[in-house]
């Protein structure tokens, strides 16, 4: 099979087309045929890493294809079946770069009828992320569903982005009331189509009076991306209890947030990685991510407000520097010639 590998961390150019023996599926796994993988942030952070864990790794955590082969034990999925998977090369070398990748069968959700490889390859990392920037409210929701949030307002900082665009999607599914910032018009047109009631332009020298005016209450969960930059405008404009959920270090290391307001108004500030975030919130998001695909609640695409860049498997060095240098949507690799 054809693979892309990388023995050594670096730039790009470290990355490399191979051929592979097809791995078979231990107890617990599942091989799935990839036909589209999908570039993070975290993929090419991972690349240009200080070490690696193995010999030689295969990149990139998400992607969707067809279930090849199961291990002894796997129920609940079966050969054939259309899937999507999440954290392939997490604590393992077989990311989704490559034609087969064996994993475990925790890391596998079946794809809904309809519902394309594109959009499978454009949900884990950034819907997960987005699924628990959402649920970690001091009252709730702790699963998303539709009017889980009803009568919560939702503000997604950075919603052109692939996580600011899931949190969108998902907020609008469960019935918020979505308030996105973005750094462009054509990036508040990408907000508005993925589903943002209201879009806020920055720089502004009013940026915190706009919000205000939208939520005069305040927001009940800040999807953040940039605390180092909005920490301050983010204690501002949140209601009594709210979460700030931060998964990115966009425009800062450090970020400094007013303390006597925090605690006047009982904010929870969370942080989330979901290496570390534990089963249990990776398989409530899964499952919810899959109730959302079945109503139709995740489209990808620029007339959805994802726009798509496509890359064959042998040019995924270009794909991790389209990625790197800030292209605006989604990243995908067509592994398969057919997808």
């Amino acid at each position: 099979m054809k693979a892309i590998v990388y023995a050594r961390t670096g730039a790009a150019s470290v990355l490399s087309l191979v051929d592979r023996e097809v791995a078979a599926p231990g107890p617990g796994e599942v091989r799935v045929r990839i036909e589209v993988s999908g570039v993070n942030p975290t993929d090419w952070k991972a690349r240009a890493g200080a070490s690696i864990a193995f010999d030689e790794v295969v990149p990139n955590q998400d992607g969707a294809g067809v279930v090849d082969e199961v291990g002894e034990g796997v129920t609940g999925v079966e050969v054939g079946d259309r899937v999507w998977v999440y954290l392939a090369a997490h604590q393992r070398p077989t990311g989704t770069a490559q034609e087969f990748t064996v994993v475990p069968a925790d890391r596998v959700v079946p794809l809904p009828d309809g519902v394309g490889f594109d959009v499978g390859a454009s949900l884990g990392v950034p819907a997960m992320t987005a699924h628990r920037a959402l649920t970690v409210h001091e009252h709730g929701p702790s699963r998303l569903a539709p009017e889980a949030l009803a009568g919560r307002t939702v503000l997604v900082q950075g919603g052109a982005g692939a996580v600011g665009h899931a949190a969108i999607q998902l907020g609008v599914w469960a019935g918020a009331t979505v308030i996105a910032t973005v750094s462009s018009d054509a990036k508040a047109e990408l907000a508005r189509a993925a589903g943002a009631y209201h879009v806020v332009r920055y720089p502004d020298d009013a940026f915190t009076d706009r919000i205000r005016e939208i939520a005069p209450d305040g927001v009940d969960h800040i999807v953040e991306v940039s605390p180092g930059q909005n920490a301050a405008l983010d204690v501002d404009v949140i209601a009594n209890h709210g979460s700030i959920a931060y998964y990115a270090n966009n425009n800062g290391e450090e970020f400094t947030a007013p303390i006597v307001a925090s605690f006047a108004k009982n904010v929870r500030w969370q942080g989330l990685l979901l290496y570390t975030v534990g089963p249990a919130a990776l398989h409530a998001a899964a499952a919810d991510i899959a109730d959302a695909l079945r109503d139709g609640a995740l489209p990808v695409g620029e007339a959805a407000g994802l726009p798509l860049t496509w890359f064959p498997l042998e040019e995924t060095a270009a794909a991790h520097e389209a990625v790197e240098n800030g292209v605006t949507g989604k990243i995908l690799i067509r592994v398969s010639a057919d997808s």
